[in-house]
């Protein structure tokens, strides 16, 4: 029998895409205030939050796999968390107009029980467009940039503002799902059900 899957996060977009992939699992939101210290090397930062958030989650569902992920925009030597405001949110999509960046997932896998843990980061590349002022406020008003590292989504209405994309499109939008997919089977016998 596989065990239970819980996701330990609150987005909305990680739900989405373990739905879409068929899992049956719980969403625990943890109860933690994630480390925004952009000081710290964003390898190091992604991997921290993810561990923090399925640790929280784990304790009281020993039975259960918990997974956790934290994503992140890396923009040259700058780290890009979600913007506190929508000044910051528009800076933000200013900074990485017409650029390239680099978008960082990690994620924690861990069954409390068996004492099994997985901790892996995931790197794609994403490439924008060179985009107006007006083009640039007219994609913030389609969608919500407060509650998304660097204020973008590539899921939503992405196409107005990426050129292109190197690597997994589901690790910009929160959790690269082929490797998600892999170690949930390989290393905690968990596959889609629900399909």
């Amino acid at each position: 029998m596989m065990p239970k899957l819980i996701l330990a996060s609150g987005s909305p977009r990680r739900k989405d895409l373990l739905t879409e992939a068929g899992y049956d699992f719980q969403v625990i939101v943890p109860d933690v205030e994630e480390n925004e210290d952009v000081s710290v090397p964003i390898r190091q930062l992604t991997k921290e939050n993810a561990e923090l958030k399925a640790e929280a989650v784990s304790p009281a569902n020993t039975d259960a796999v918990v997974i956790a992920a934290d994503t992140l925009v890396l923009l040259g030597e700058r780290v890009l968390t979600k913007p506190i405001d929508g000044d910051e949110a528009t800076e933000m999509l200013a900074s990485l107009n017409g650029k390239s960046h680099q978008v960082f997932t990690a994620f924690s896998i861990l069954h409390g029980r068996e004492g099994k843990r997985v901790l892996e980061t995931v790197t794609t590349d994403v490439h924008f467009k060179l985009l107006t002022e007006a083009e640039m406020i007219e994609y913030h008003r389609r969608i919500n940039p407060m509650d998304k590292a660097g204020a973008y989504a590539a899921q939503e209405h992405g196409k107005l503002i990426i050129d292109r994309i190197e690597g997994s499109m589901t690790n910009v939008i929160g959790l690269p799902m082929r490797k998600v997919a892999e170690i949930l089977e390989s290393d905690f016998g968990i596959v889609p059900t629900l399909r």
